[in-house]
């Protein structure tokens, strides 16, 4: 999170994003305190247990954090984005020793990709 870039047209990146989408893995107390000290709206979904347990003890409990629906489906989009380069075999086994092999094989995913398109 404290590496976090959001590209501008001119000037340097913002290191404050609008949202953060985020998988149920990221629910924990911690890392939604961090984006709520920072301003960050966090659209992430809690697991069936952190619900259980909240409910489980009523109104000291407290209430549930916002979840956007209609913004979290957008993470489809870039879930899908994300696991296109993936079915390469090179990159999806990450069998190179070195970061820079790697990230060579991702540029040659992404060539192969975009080229097929």
């Amino acid at each position: 999170m404290l590496r976090l870039r959001v590209p501008r047209p001119t000037g340097r990146p913002r290191t404050t994003p609008d949202v953060v989408l985020a998988d149920e893995a990221y629910s924990s107390r911690k890392i939604r305190a961090h984006l709520r000290q920072r301003g960050i709206r966090a659209v992430i979904p809690q697991p069936a247990d952190q619900i259980a347990h909240r409910t489980k003890r009523g109104r000291s409990g407290g209430r549930p954090p916002a979840f956007g629906r209609e913004a979290y489906k957008q993470r489809n989009t870039v879930e899908r984005c994300i696991n296109k380069p993936k079915q390469w075999r090179g990159l999806a086994t990450r069998y190179d020793k070195t970061a820079t092999i790697y990230l060579a094989g991702l540029h040659l995913a992404a060539i192969f990709i975009w080229s097929a398109r």
